[in-house]
């Protein structure tokens, strides 16, 4: 039965790969739209339902997700208030999207509801139609209530006000360019005192290391960059960072190849090692790859529980292809 569930896996992962995701044609447009938002339940390992952990992660409830908008999908990152109430996310088309999160009697992940969806604008208040400039991967959520956001293709940060409001430029390290076309920034995160942390995709700082940022506030709204490196895996790439309830970062990488699928690690550094010409080298808390649930893993949350534990939360981009899945994982960290 097991190696049945795999192949049937291993050949829809093969099936989804070759197929073209086929993105929504037209942004979803200068007003948000209300979603009515479909949630199914999942659960950790498809062979064995009753499994509640992987590594040093105890799963808290899983949904796959689909709604009334074909703009829904292709979700880059996640941030879910510190109450726990609500998440936004980015899409790499350019949309953003707000929910309430519902839960169990339990207190674990059960659905989304309340959900709203929305075109990022581009410099000139207008939304963000062409792939080029649309594709957004990473976010975060500065101390003034303000949003950075970085975007892939043309790597740029811009600050938005709101996300339905019109962003201004933010300055780069002189070194942002350098980034390969699809392998920019998408592991974003900011600090309570400002700063900004960004590990790029594909940049190689020198071999096996990837080039990470450390962006200064400065006077006039602008920032002072200096440089770290983060620690490549074989096959792996960041795509998504977080600071944890206790100040250390937590980080998703993720891999695929026709053999063997989509496979995602979920790894934590300590804060100490971010800092100008560091060298981080993560621990690994688990490894995703199915019959676990698993899909295009490219966004991560974190908060303080109601017991103090420390929740994650994991979205997925789709790539708008209707053999891959949008799934919302939601798991607490081990003490």
């Amino acid at each position: 039965m097991r190696a049945a569930i795999r192949s049937l896996l291993g050949f829809c992962l093969l099936v989804a790969a070759a197929c073209a995701g086929v993105p929504p044609a037209a942004p979803v447009g200068a007003q948000p739209v209300t979603l009515e938002i479909r949630s199914q339940p999942l659960v950790l390992k498809l062979d064995e339902p009753a499994q509640r952990r992987v590594g040093k992660l105890v799963w808290r409830g899983g949904i796959s997700m689909t709604a009334n908008s074909a703009n829904f999908g292709g979700w880059s990152d996640l941030h879910v208030t510190p109450d726990g109430k609500s998440l936004s996310s980015i899409s790499d088309e350019g949309s953003w999207l707000t929910a309430t999160i519902d839960y169990d009697a339990d207190g674990n992940l059960a659905g989304l509801s309340n959900g709203r969806i929305g075109s990022l604008r581009g410099l000139d208040g207008k939304p963000l139609a062409d792939k080029q400039w649309a594709d957004s991967e990473g976010m975060a959520l500065m101390p003034d209530g303000s949003w950075i956001v970085s975007f892939e293709r043309h790597h740029r940060l811009w600050r938005y006000p709101t996300f339905d409001g019109t962003p201004t430029a933010v300055d780069v390290p002189e070194d942002f360019d350098k980034q390969p076309n699809n392998g920019g920034v998408e592991a974003l995160t900011a600090l309570g005192d400002g700063r900004i942390i960004a590990i790029s995709e594909e940049y190689l700082a020198s071999p096996g290391m990837l080039r990470g940022w450390i962006g200064q506030p400065s006077s006039g709204g602008r920032y002072t960059w200096q440089t770290f490196q983060y620690a490549k895996t074989p096959d792996f790439n960041p795509t998504a960072l977080v600071q944890l309830p206790d100040g250390s970062f937590c980080l998703l990488e993720r891999a695929f190849d026709m053999a063997r699928g989509v496979r995602v690690r979920v790894m934590q550094f300590d804060a100490a090692d971010v800092k100008p010409g560091g060298k981080v080298r993560a621990k690994e808390l688990a490894w995703l790859v199915s019959p676990y649930a698993v899909d295009n893993l490219e966004g991560l949350a974190a908060r303080k529980g109601a017991r103090g534990e420390t929740l994650l939360w994991l979205i997925s981009d789709d790539n708008f292809n209707p053999l891959q899945r949008n799934i919302l994982l939601m798991f607490e960290l081990e003490k």
